[in-house]
């Protein structure tokens, strides 16, 4: 047996204290769930909007790509390809939403300087070229968002479970526990009473009688006397009443 489910003063008050903490921590575990779920709904927006963009873009860079490859040759394009830099600058830091360490993608743009000489190709090889830059660019912001938006939601499910293990188990049992000490505690009382002679209700009242050298008379009542049997005793005896 545990010894804090005995019944004594000292558990009743860690249950008490144990329940106050459960109910506070399930108050901050809701709190967190549902500002990790706003930040992870605005992700998915964003990452919609991006991927909207990204179709958009691609579209558009194909489109010029099989223009540059009819007008200079599809092996043209495939050399002038190979002179294209990796890309080499991009940077992966993480910031924190509410506890969850999210990526933070950064990098440098290649600039609008051209790897091939124009006199050899056409404006159409350009377009190719910035309409792919910037599918580049969408497409690192796009693997940003949505990574941060699956470790929040692997976050939310587990704030969930926290949350839910509070909810249904440990603030039920110290609700409980503190209900089980207190009646405990108050049947203690009541036997101890009984074991004095006292019954639960019971009524006193000392009578102040003159010349009694001993102090005033304690009189058990098991039950309230009426009203104007109060005030006489009161008046005559100076009666003063305990419950």
């Amino acid at each position: 047996m545990d010894p804090n489910t005995f019944p004594t003063k000292g558990n009743l008050i860690l249950a008490k204290n144990s329940l106050a903490l459960s109910l506070q921590g399930f108050d901050l575990m809701d709190k967190k769930r549902n500002i990790l779920i706003r930040e992870m709904m605005n992700l998915i927006d964003e990452a919609k909007g991006i991927q909207s963009q990204i179709d958009v873009t691609f579209r558009e860079a194909y489109a010029a790509l099989q223009r540059a490859n009819m007008e200079i040759g599809i092996n043209t394009v495939q050399t002038i390809s190979y002179t294209v830099p990796i890309e080499d600058s991009i940077r992966i830091k993480t910031r924190s939403i509410m506890g969850t360490e999210i990526p933070l993608v950064e990098s440098e743009s290649s600039g609008d300087a051209p790897t091939y000489a124009f006199y050899s190709t056409k404006e159409s090889l350009d377009a190719a070229k910035q309409a792919f830059e910037k599918v580049k660019e969408l497409t690192i912001r796009l693997s940003m968002v949505e990574n941060a938006a699956y470790r929040l939601a692997a976050n939310i499910k587990k704030t969930q479970k926290r949350a839910n293990a509070l909810k249904n188990i440990t603030i039920p049992h110290y609700e409980q526990l503190t209900k089980d000490i207190s009646n405990a505690l108050e049947e203690k009382e009541r036997e101890d009473e009984r074991s004095r002679g006292v019954k639960p209700g019971s009524f006193f009242v000392a009578l102040h009688i003159n010349n009694w050298s001993s102090g005033p008379i304690l009189i058990m009542l098991s039950r309230p006397p009426v009203l104007f049997l109060r005030k006489w005793l009161e008046f005559l005896c100076g009666a003063v009443w305990y419950q």
